[in-house]
Protein backbone atom coordinates (compact mmCIF):
# COMPACT_ATOMS: atom_id res chain seq x y z
CA UNK A 1 0.00 0.00 0.00
CA UNK A 2 2.63 2.06 0.69
CA UNK A 3 4.53 1.54 -2.14
CA UNK A 4 1.29 2.53 -4.30
CA UNK A 5 0.78 5.92 -2.55
CA UNK A 6 4.66 6.97 -2.43
CA UNK A 7 4.14 5.90 -6.63
CA UNK A 8 0.91 7.95 -7.04
CA UNK A 9 2.90 11.18 -5.31
CA UNK A 10 5.86 10.32 -7.70
CA UNK A 11 3.58 10.05 -10.54
CA UNK A 12 1.75 13.80 -8.79
CA UNK A 13 5.26 15.61 -8.77
CA UNK A 14 6.37 14.29 -12.35
CA UNK A 15 3.56 16.06 -13.23
CA UNK A 16 4.05 19.17 -11.96
CA UNK A 17 7.38 19.05 -13.19
CA UNK A 18 6.29 18.56 -16.93
CA UNK A 19 4.11 21.63 -16.21
CA UNK A 20 6.62 23.74 -14.49
CA UNK A 21 6.68 26.39 -17.33
CA UNK A 22 3.10 26.45 -17.47
CA UNK A 23 3.19 27.61 -13.76
CA UNK A 24 5.64 29.98 -14.74
CA UNK A 25 3.45 31.78 -17.29
CA UNK A 26 0.79 31.48 -14.94
CA UNK A 27 2.50 33.10 -12.19
CA UNK A 28 4.02 35.61 -14.81
CA UNK A 29 1.03 36.32 -16.34
CA UNK A 30 -1.74 36.73 -13.81
CA UNK A 31 0.21 39.36 -11.42
CA UNK A 32 -0.58 42.94 -10.10
CA UNK A 33 -0.72 44.28 -14.31
CA UNK A 34 -3.31 41.46 -14.93
CA UNK A 35 -4.93 42.31 -12.00
CA UNK A 36 -4.86 46.18 -12.56
CA UNK A 37 -6.11 46.06 -16.31
CA UNK A 38 -8.89 43.60 -15.59
CA UNK A 39 -10.10 45.80 -13.06
CA UNK A 40 -9.95 48.72 -14.64
CA UNK A 41 -11.36 47.63 -17.86
CA UNK A 42 -14.20 45.74 -15.93
CA UNK A 43 -14.88 48.90 -13.58
CA UNK A 44 -14.90 51.40 -17.03
CA UNK A 45 -16.74 49.16 -19.52
CA UNK A 46 -18.01 45.83 -17.87
CA UNK A 47 -17.30 43.06 -19.97
CA UNK A 48 -16.85 44.55 -23.18
CA UNK A 49 -13.70 44.32 -23.50
CA UNK A 50 -13.46 40.66 -22.63
CA UNK A 51 -13.03 39.95 -26.25
CA UNK A 52 -9.66 41.28 -26.12
CA UNK A 53 -8.89 39.21 -23.39
CA UNK A 54 -10.07 35.85 -25.37
CA UNK A 55 -8.17 36.41 -28.76
CA UNK A 56 -5.28 37.41 -26.48
CA UNK A 57 -5.22 34.02 -24.55
CA UNK A 58 -5.94 32.26 -28.04
CA UNK A 59 -2.86 33.64 -30.30
CA UNK A 60 -0.75 33.31 -26.95
CA UNK A 61 -0.85 29.69 -27.20
CA UNK A 62 -0.58 29.36 -31.00
CA UNK A 63 2.82 31.66 -30.07
CA UNK A 64 3.96 29.58 -26.89
CA UNK A 65 3.47 26.35 -28.91
CA UNK A 66 5.43 27.71 -32.03
CA UNK A 67 8.39 29.40 -29.71
CA UNK A 68 8.43 25.71 -28.16
CA UNK A 69 9.07 23.84 -31.25
CA UNK A 70 11.58 26.35 -32.90
CA UNK A 71 13.45 25.59 -29.62
CA UNK A 72 13.25 22.06 -29.04
CA UNK A 73 13.96 21.53 -33.12
CA UNK A 74 16.57 23.79 -33.41
CA UNK A 75 18.61 23.13 -30.04
CA UNK A 76 18.87 26.59 -29.52
CA UNK A 77 16.93 29.85 -27.36
CA UNK A 78 14.86 32.15 -29.35
CA UNK A 79 16.81 35.14 -29.58
CA UNK A 80 19.87 33.31 -30.27
CA UNK A 81 17.62 32.05 -33.44
CA UNK A 82 16.94 35.47 -33.84
CA UNK A 83 20.36 36.38 -34.12
CA UNK A 84 21.59 33.67 -36.11
CA UNK A 85 19.08 34.15 -39.05
CA UNK A 86 18.17 37.56 -39.12
CA UNK A 87 21.22 39.16 -37.63
CA UNK A 88 22.54 41.49 -34.89
CA UNK A 89 20.95 44.51 -35.10
CA UNK A 90 17.14 43.87 -35.11
CA UNK A 91 17.52 41.10 -32.41
CA UNK A 92 18.92 43.50 -30.48
CA UNK A 93 16.85 46.22 -31.29
CA UNK A 94 13.99 43.39 -29.96
CA UNK A 95 16.01 42.89 -26.92
CA UNK A 96 16.20 46.33 -26.06
CA UNK A 97 12.40 46.75 -26.68
CA UNK A 98 11.48 43.99 -24.02
CA UNK A 99 14.38 45.77 -21.23
CA UNK A 100 11.72 48.54 -22.02
CA UNK A 101 9.09 46.53 -21.05
CA UNK A 102 10.82 44.85 -18.30
CA UNK A 103 11.68 48.44 -16.76
CA UNK A 104 8.60 49.81 -17.21
CA UNK A 105 6.75 46.97 -15.30
CA UNK A 106 8.70 46.90 -12.34
CA UNK A 107 8.00 51.17 -11.93
CA UNK A 108 4.52 50.05 -12.26
CA UNK A 109 4.25 47.45 -10.24
CA UNK A 110 6.25 48.87 -7.18
CA UNK A 111 4.07 51.63 -7.65
CA UNK A 112 0.65 49.30 -7.37
CA UNK A 113 2.25 47.88 -4.36
CA UNK A 114 3.50 50.64 -2.37
CA UNK A 115 0.45 52.53 -2.58
CA UNK A 116 -1.58 49.96 -1.62
CA UNK A 117 0.39 48.84 1.50
CA UNK A 118 0.46 52.31 2.44
CA UNK A 119 -3.70 52.13 2.13
CA UNK A 120 -3.84 48.94 4.62
CA UNK A 121 -0.59 50.58 6.90
CA UNK A 122 -2.76 53.56 7.48
CA UNK A 123 -6.03 51.88 7.72
CA UNK A 124 -5.31 49.10 10.08
CA UNK A 125 -2.52 50.17 12.09
CA UNK A 126 -1.86 53.85 13.78
CA UNK A 127 2.26 53.51 12.35
CA UNK A 128 2.55 57.12 10.79
CA UNK A 129 6.26 57.07 10.34
CA UNK A 130 6.17 54.87 6.94
CA UNK A 131 5.96 56.10 3.74
CA UNK A 132 5.53 55.25 -0.06
CA UNK A 133 9.52 55.43 -0.37
CA UNK A 134 10.26 53.59 2.52
CA UNK A 135 8.01 50.88 1.86
CA UNK A 136 9.28 50.19 -1.88
CA UNK A 137 12.84 50.16 -0.16
CA UNK A 138 12.31 47.69 1.72
CA UNK A 139 10.56 45.46 -0.50
CA UNK A 140 13.04 46.14 -3.32
CA UNK A 141 16.04 45.80 -0.66
CA UNK A 142 14.29 42.52 -0.10
CA UNK A 143 13.91 41.36 -3.58
CA UNK A 144 17.70 41.64 -4.13
CA UNK A 145 18.80 40.15 -1.46
CA UNK A 146 17.00 37.30 -2.27
CA UNK A 147 18.47 37.39 -5.47
CA UNK A 148 22.44 37.59 -3.75
CA UNK A 149 21.69 34.93 -1.43
CA UNK A 150 20.37 32.39 -4.30
CA UNK A 151 17.64 31.85 -1.10
CA UNK A 152 14.42 32.73 -3.12
CA UNK A 153 12.87 29.82 -3.92
CA UNK A 154 10.38 29.09 -0.69
CA UNK A 155 9.44 33.09 -0.99
CA UNK A 156 8.18 32.96 -4.16
CA UNK A 157 6.32 29.51 -3.38
CA UNK A 158 4.42 31.83 -0.44
CA UNK A 159 4.03 34.98 -2.65
CA UNK A 160 2.20 32.33 -5.23
CA UNK A 161 0.12 30.96 -2.50
CA UNK A 162 -1.00 35.12 -1.87
CA UNK A 163 -1.96 35.61 -4.93
CA UNK A 164 -3.78 32.11 -5.22
CA UNK A 165 -5.82 33.16 -2.24
CA UNK A 166 -6.87 36.45 -4.29
CA UNK A 167 -7.52 34.79 -7.20
CA UNK A 168 -9.54 32.48 -5.74
CA UNK A 169 -11.05 35.61 -3.85
CA UNK A 170 -12.33 36.84 -6.90
CA UNK A 171 -13.56 33.30 -8.71
CA UNK A 172 -15.79 33.57 -5.84
CA UNK A 173 -16.68 36.85 -5.90
CA UNK A 174 -17.71 36.69 -9.89
CA UNK A 175 -19.94 33.97 -9.20
CA UNK A 176 -21.48 35.88 -6.06
CA UNK A 177 -21.54 39.35 -8.67
CA UNK A 178 -23.25 37.45 -11.28
CA UNK A 179 -25.97 35.86 -9.25
CA UNK A 180 -26.80 38.35 -7.18
CA UNK A 181 -26.89 41.52 -9.89
CA UNK A 182 -30.60 40.60 -10.83
CA UNK A 183 -29.85 41.54 -14.21
CA UNK A 184 -29.57 39.40 -17.44
CA UNK A 185 -26.32 38.42 -18.57
CA UNK A 186 -26.49 40.92 -21.59
CA UNK A 187 -26.00 43.79 -18.85
CA UNK A 188 -22.30 42.94 -18.41
CA UNK A 189 -21.98 43.68 -21.77
CA UNK A 190 -22.66 47.15 -22.17
CA UNK A 191 -21.52 49.42 -25.02
CA UNK A 192 -19.00 51.38 -25.41
CA UNK A 193 -18.62 55.14 -24.74
CA UNK A 194 -18.03 57.02 -28.11
CA UNK A 195 -14.77 59.14 -28.00
CA UNK A 196 -13.48 57.42 -24.90
CA UNK A 197 -10.15 56.17 -24.57
CA UNK A 198 -10.27 52.31 -24.33
CA UNK A 199 -7.40 52.00 -26.39
CA UNK A 200 -4.88 52.31 -24.26
CA UNK A 201 -7.16 49.49 -22.09
CA UNK A 202 -7.23 47.03 -25.31
CA UNK A 203 -3.58 47.16 -25.62
CA UNK A 204 -3.00 46.81 -21.70
CA UNK A 205 -5.11 43.88 -21.60
CA UNK A 206 -3.65 42.03 -25.01
CA UNK A 207 -0.13 43.10 -23.34
CA UNK A 208 -0.24 41.56 -20.35
CA UNK A 209 -1.64 38.28 -21.24
CA UNK A 210 0.80 38.44 -24.34
CA UNK A 211 3.62 39.54 -23.06
CA UNK A 212 6.86 39.74 -25.51
CA UNK A 213 9.00 39.18 -22.31
CA UNK A 214 6.89 36.07 -20.82
CA UNK A 215 7.16 34.51 -24.35
CA UNK A 216 10.94 35.36 -24.80
CA UNK A 217 11.73 33.37 -21.59
CA UNK A 218 9.25 30.69 -22.53
CA UNK A 219 12.16 29.71 -24.89
CA UNK A 220 14.71 29.28 -22.16
CA UNK A 221 12.16 27.39 -19.58
CA UNK A 222 11.98 24.89 -22.46
CA UNK A 223 15.38 24.69 -22.78
CA UNK A 224 16.18 23.87 -18.98
CA UNK A 225 13.22 21.31 -19.12
CA UNK A 226 15.55 19.19 -21.95
CA UNK A 227 12.32 18.82 -23.49
CA UNK A 228 12.83 16.82 -26.84
CA UNK A 229 11.16 15.54 -29.84
CA UNK A 230 8.85 13.17 -27.74
CA UNK A 231 7.85 15.65 -25.18
CA UNK A 232 6.03 17.98 -28.31
CA UNK A 233 2.66 16.88 -27.29
CA UNK A 234 3.46 17.68 -23.47
CA UNK A 235 4.32 20.97 -24.37
CA UNK A 236 1.55 21.56 -26.34
CA UNK A 237 -1.04 20.39 -23.35
CA UNK A 238 1.42 22.93 -20.75
CA UNK A 239 0.77 25.46 -23.54
CA UNK A 240 -3.08 24.79 -23.38
CA UNK A 241 -3.44 24.64 -19.12
CA UNK A 242 -1.44 27.84 -18.87
CA UNK A 243 -3.81 29.71 -21.10
CA UNK A 244 -7.03 28.30 -20.28
CA UNK A 245 -6.34 28.74 -16.51
CA UNK A 246 -5.04 32.68 -17.28
CA UNK A 247 -8.11 33.47 -18.84
CA UNK A 248 -10.58 32.37 -16.89
CA UNK A 249 -9.25 33.62 -13.53
CA UNK A 250 -8.34 37.12 -15.75
CA UNK A 251 -12.31 36.47 -16.48
CA UNK A 252 -13.52 36.70 -13.11
CA UNK A 253 -11.90 39.68 -11.83
CA UNK A 254 -13.14 41.35 -15.40
CA UNK A 255 -16.45 39.89 -13.71
CA UNK A 256 -16.24 40.45 -10.17
CA UNK A 257 -15.02 44.69 -11.16
CA UNK A 258 -17.94 44.83 -13.49
CA UNK A 259 -20.43 43.45 -10.54
CA UNK A 260 -19.00 45.73 -7.99
CA UNK A 261 -17.67 49.00 -9.57
CA UNK A 262 -18.74 49.13 -13.19
CA UNK A 263 -23.07 48.53 -12.11
CA UNK A 264 -22.20 51.34 -8.65
CA UNK A 265 -20.89 53.53 -10.79
CA UNK A 266 -17.29 53.37 -9.42
CA UNK A 267 -14.15 54.48 -11.00
CA UNK A 268 -10.45 52.80 -10.34
CA UNK A 269 -8.32 55.91 -10.72
CA UNK A 270 -5.73 55.35 -7.16
CA UNK A 271 -4.43 51.37 -6.67
CA UNK A 272 -6.45 51.38 -3.19
CA UNK A 273 -9.91 52.23 -5.41
CA UNK A 274 -9.06 48.15 -6.96
CA UNK A 275 -10.04 46.46 -3.33
CA UNK A 276 -13.71 47.15 -3.66
CA UNK A 277 -13.71 44.55 -6.72
CA UNK A 278 -13.74 42.00 -3.81
CA UNK A 279 -16.17 43.61 -1.71
CA UNK A 280 -19.25 41.28 -1.62
CA UNK A 281 -17.43 38.44 -0.87
CA UNK A 282 -14.86 39.65 1.88
CA UNK A 283 -16.49 42.73 3.23
CA UNK A 284 -13.97 44.27 5.89
CA UNK A 285 -11.35 41.70 4.91
CA UNK A 286 -11.34 42.91 1.37
CA UNK A 287 -8.49 45.40 1.93
CA UNK A 288 -6.17 43.09 4.18
CA UNK A 289 -7.17 40.24 1.25
CA UNK A 290 -6.12 42.42 -1.63
CA UNK A 291 -3.14 43.97 -0.05
CA UNK A 292 -1.46 40.52 0.46
CA UNK A 293 -2.32 39.28 -2.99
CA UNK A 294 -1.19 42.55 -4.71
CA UNK A 295 2.32 42.46 -2.49
CA UNK A 296 2.08 38.03 -3.88
CA UNK A 297 1.47 39.53 -7.16
CA UNK A 298 3.65 42.24 -7.51
CA UNK A 299 6.99 40.38 -5.72
CA UNK A 300 6.38 37.27 -7.45
CA UNK A 301 6.13 39.28 -10.86
CA UNK A 302 9.13 41.62 -10.33
CA UNK A 303 11.42 38.89 -9.26
CA UNK A 304 11.36 36.83 -12.91
CA UNK A 305 11.67 40.86 -14.34
CA UNK A 306 14.81 41.29 -12.17
CA UNK A 307 16.33 37.35 -13.75
CA UNK A 308 14.73 38.28 -17.56
CA UNK A 309 16.98 40.55 -19.32
CA UNK A 310 20.38 38.87 -17.79
CA UNK A 311 18.62 35.67 -19.12
CA UNK A 312 17.95 37.40 -22.56
CA UNK A 313 21.71 38.25 -22.61
CA UNK A 314 22.73 34.70 -22.34
CA UNK A 315 19.93 33.66 -24.68
CA UNK A 316 21.33 36.13 -27.38
CA UNK A 317 25.05 35.40 -26.73
CA UNK A 318 24.76 31.93 -26.21
CA UNK A 319 26.55 31.35 -23.00
CA UNK A 320 25.19 29.64 -19.81
CA UNK A 321 22.90 31.20 -17.65
CA UNK A 322 24.88 31.91 -14.50
CA UNK A 323 23.61 34.92 -12.49
CA UNK A 324 26.91 34.83 -10.34
CA UNK A 325 28.58 36.87 -12.89
CA UNK A 326 29.39 40.84 -11.95
CA UNK A 327 27.96 42.54 -14.72
CA UNK A 328 24.34 40.22 -14.54
CA UNK A 329 24.22 41.32 -10.37
CA UNK A 330 24.66 44.93 -11.36
CA UNK A 331 21.58 44.45 -13.88
CA UNK A 332 19.61 43.04 -11.49
CA UNK A 333 19.93 45.90 -8.93
CA UNK A 334 19.83 48.36 -11.50
CA UNK A 335 16.72 46.98 -12.57
CA UNK A 336 15.60 46.67 -9.03
CA UNK A 337 16.51 50.33 -8.16
CA UNK A 338 13.76 51.14 -11.10
CA UNK A 339 10.85 50.72 -8.90
CA UNK A 340 11.41 53.48 -6.56
CA UNK A 341 10.68 56.19 -9.29
CA UNK A 342 6.66 56.08 -8.95
CA UNK A 343 7.28 56.14 -5.27
CA UNK A 344 9.47 59.02 -4.77
CA UNK A 345 8.35 61.04 -8.04
CA UNK A 346 4.58 60.53 -7.75
CA UNK A 347 2.34 59.63 -10.61
CA UNK A 348 -1.19 57.27 -11.03
CA UNK A 349 0.29 54.13 -10.89
CA UNK A 350 -3.08 52.35 -12.13
CA UNK A 351 -2.27 54.15 -15.69
CA UNK A 352 1.72 53.91 -15.42
CA UNK A 353 1.02 50.27 -15.37
CA UNK A 354 -1.53 49.43 -17.77
CA UNK A 355 1.07 51.49 -19.92
CA UNK A 356 3.89 49.53 -19.19
CA UNK A 357 1.91 46.55 -20.20
CA UNK A 358 0.21 48.09 -23.81
CA UNK A 359 4.08 48.91 -24.13
CA UNK A 360 3.94 44.96 -25.89
CA UNK A 361 2.27 45.19 -28.43
CA UNK A 362 5.04 47.38 -30.32
CA UNK A 363 7.33 44.24 -30.56
CA UNK A 364 5.20 41.68 -31.07
CA UNK A 365 4.20 41.52 -34.79
CA UNK A 366 8.48 41.38 -35.45
CA UNK A 367 8.76 38.56 -33.29
CA UNK A 368 5.83 37.12 -34.98
CA UNK A 369 7.51 37.52 -38.28
CA UNK A 370 10.73 36.51 -37.24
CA UNK A 371 8.87 33.04 -35.83
CA UNK A 372 6.62 32.36 -38.82
CA UNK A 373 9.65 32.71 -40.69
CA UNK A 374 12.05 30.37 -38.79
CA UNK A 375 9.66 27.44 -38.65
CA UNK A 376 9.32 27.55 -42.68
CA UNK A 377 13.26 27.27 -43.07
CA UNK A 378 14.06 23.89 -43.85
CA UNK A 379 17.96 24.90 -42.64
CA UNK A 380 16.10 25.40 -38.81
CA UNK A 381 13.47 22.86 -38.57
CA UNK A 382 14.92 20.30 -41.05
CA UNK A 383 11.75 17.84 -41.48
CA UNK A 384 9.76 19.31 -38.78
CA UNK A 385 8.49 22.48 -40.65
CA UNK A 386 5.18 23.23 -39.26
CA UNK A 387 2.13 22.68 -41.87
CA UNK A 388 -0.66 24.67 -43.34
CA UNK A 389 -2.91 25.14 -40.52
CA UNK A 390 0.19 26.39 -37.86
CA UNK A 391 1.15 28.59 -40.53
CA UNK A 392 -2.47 29.86 -41.18
CA UNK A 393 -2.51 30.13 -36.99
CA UNK A 394 0.66 31.83 -36.68
CA UNK A 395 -0.47 34.40 -39.71
CA UNK A 396 -4.08 35.42 -38.11
CA UNK A 397 -1.66 35.73 -35.19
CA UNK A 398 0.65 38.54 -36.97
CA UNK A 399 -2.42 40.44 -38.29
CA UNK A 400 -3.66 40.69 -34.72
CA UNK A 401 -0.49 41.80 -33.80
CA UNK A 402 -0.59 44.35 -36.23
CA UNK A 403 -3.98 45.41 -35.31
CA UNK A 404 -3.39 45.66 -31.37
CA UNK A 405 -0.27 48.04 -32.79
CA UNK A 406 -2.53 50.66 -34.29
CA UNK A 407 -4.57 50.33 -31.02
CA UNK A 408 -1.67 50.78 -29.21
CA UNK A 409 -0.36 53.64 -30.91
CA UNK A 410 -3.57 55.42 -30.74
CA UNK A 411 -4.46 54.90 -27.20
CA UNK A 412 -1.03 56.72 -25.98
CA UNK A 413 -1.78 59.50 -28.35
CA UNK A 414 -5.16 59.79 -26.96
CA UNK A 415 -3.52 59.28 -23.33
CA UNK A 416 -0.61 61.71 -23.89
CA UNK A 417 -3.34 64.50 -25.90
Amino acid sequence: MATKNTSAIGKFKRSLKNFGPAFFIIGYVVGTGSVTSMVVSGAKYGLSLSWALLLSCFFTYFLLVAISKLTIVSGDTLMFNFKKTFGKPLTIFIITALLVSIVSSCIGVMGVVAEVTMEWISVKTNISFLNGPIVAIFFIALLIALFWTGKHENFIKAMSIMVGFMALAFIVTSFMVVKEAGTSITSFFPELPSGDNNGLVIAGIVGTTMAGVCLASRSILVQEQKWGLKDLKTENKDAMSSMIMTFFISLAIMISATGTLYFKGGKVDDATDMMHALGPWAGDFALTLFTLGIIGAGLSSIFPNLLLFPWLVSDYTGTERDMKKPLYKLIVVLVALSGLIVPILGGKPVWILIASQALSPFVMPLITLFLLILLNKESVMKSHKIGLWMNLALGATFIFNCYMLYVALNGFIDFIS
